[in-house]
């Protein structure tokens, strides 16, 4: 049996994010999360830091961004007994939408969200698993304060310190909370 009492608890979940070398592009490390989920410990740790961070807080709502903040932020918000909004990609919602065009490092991309998902004044945690540069977490955040949200923080998994999103989001004023880093591309 492991002891857990004297746990880096970053560390050993960083343990268990994978390495994908180009994919999905050529020159790209690709950290995938899957395995960090399929083992109920490291799952039910993850969820537990969230939730610890969180508890006690006046949160409404969480706002999870697609597809793997969906992951994260509704077992988040299930936890916290708070609503769940998504954040799709383009042309996935079926309802009136307001939408933000954002960069990529090889494009650009749009996220949407239903213009009745949050209210004036709602205090949401906007979630997502991994922050490189910064431009996805930096839309959903746009959607959710043109729809007059109080964004409380940006939350993700993993952050890429290398491709300054972290700086992005810290310096429009969104807090932002991270649970690893992984330093090089």
């Amino acid at each position: 049996m492991e002891n857990l009492s004297n746990l880096d608890y970053s560390s050993y979940l960083k343990d268990w994010i994978r390495a994908v070398p180009d994919w999905p592009h050529e020159g790209v490390m690709f950290r995938d999360i899957t395995p960090l989920l399929q083992n109920p410990k490291t799952f039910r740790m993850l969820i537990d830091i969230f939730v610890h961070r969180y508890m006690g807080e006046k949160i409404d709502v969480i706002a999870g961004l697609d597809a793997r903040g969906f992951i994260i932020g509704s077992v988040l918000a299930y936890e916290l007994n708070v609503g769940f909004v998504p954040i799709r990609k383009k042309g996935k919602l079926p309802y009136t939408t307001v939408e933000e065009e954002y960069e990529l490092e090889y494009g650009n991309a749009t996220v949407e969200m239903h213009t009745d998902a949050v209210k004036q004044g709602d205090r949401v945690i906007l979630i997502d698993d991994l922050v490189a540069t910064g431009g996805t977490m930096m839309a959903g955040y746009k959607l959710l304060k043109r729809l007059g949200a109080d964004v409380v923080e940006a939350s993700a998994i993993i952050e890429l310190p290398e491709l300054k999103g972290g700086e992005l989001i810290r310096g429009s004023g969104l807090s932002l909370f991270t649970v690893c880093s992984f330093e090089g591309l």
